[in-house]
């Protein structure tokens, strides 16, 4: 089953990091990488532009709505994500605890479709 694991931190925090310890959180998104990779249970990887780049779209009423700015009113934002095999959360849990802990926060999320088709969730989701 796929799992999303999405990255959430304060927008601008990593950049202000000092550069080493910004490539040690980097080596740890690449050793995750070329692992899953390996096993071909690697699926998209993305970095999301900053929240002021996002554009939300909503139904309120009879109109469609285009709104500058995120879907949340939050201080953390979604930030990135990976989308990855794993046989069970548990699992899912298991690989992000290898990304940096200490700067992000992790939500780990069954994915219920993905790579263009539309699949029936599994029991277990």
């Amino acid at each position: 089953m796929q799992y999303a694991i999405l990255i959430y931190g304060i927008e601008g925090v990593f950049d202000r990091l000092p550069e080493n310890e910004q490539e040690r959180a980097m080596e740890k998104h690449r050793e995750l990488q070329r692992e899953l990779g390996e096993q071909g249970a690697l699926g998209s990887v993305a970095r999301l532009m900053d929240t002021t780049t996002a554009m939300t779209v909503r139904q309120k009423g009879d109109s469609v709505l285009v709104l500058d700015g995120p879907f949340a009113e939050t201080k953390e934002q979604l930030l990135g994500l990976y989308i990855v095999e794993c046989s069970s959360m548990d699992e899912a849990i298991e690989q992000a605890k290898k990304l940096p802990l200490e700067i992000f926060a992790y939500e780990v999320r069954p994915v219920g479709w993905g790579g263009g088709t539309l699949a029936q969730p599994s029991a277990d989701a």
